[in-house]
């Protein structure tokens, strides 16, 4: 299974935030906190400690091959809301955005 998900302008903020106070430019720092989102749901879900995703710049969407627990996950909670595993990935990955920013802000 192969998810898509749009970054949203909340997540791509942070990912500026996080850019400008360790001075990256903003494809890095959007892969970065992608990346981090991603590894701290597969590490809950799964217990992985690496993820394979790609992140389209020009479009601001990402691609990620979920393990096998994360795509359970996903697919269960699918079926108790309604919602595609693509959204309800999209919405965890927005609870992790201000992840690891700088506290007070």
């Amino acid at each position: 299974m192969t998810l898509t998900i749009e970054l949203g302008e909340d997540f791509l903020a942070a990912a500026d935030e996080w850019g400008e106070s360790r001075r990256l430019d903003d494809e890095e720092a959007i892969e970065t906190k992608v990346e981090q989102a991603l590894l701290e749901i597969e590490h809950l879900v799964s217990g992985a400690v690496d993820v394979a995703f790609e992140v389209d710049a020009d479009s601001e969407t990402v691609t990620h091959e979920p393990s096998d627990d994360l795509e359970a996950f996903l697919e269960r909670q699918a079926t108790e809301t309604g919602l595609d595993p693509d959204r309800i990935l999209k919405l965890h990955v927005d609870l992790f955005a201000r992840a690891f920013l700088e506290a007070g802000r």
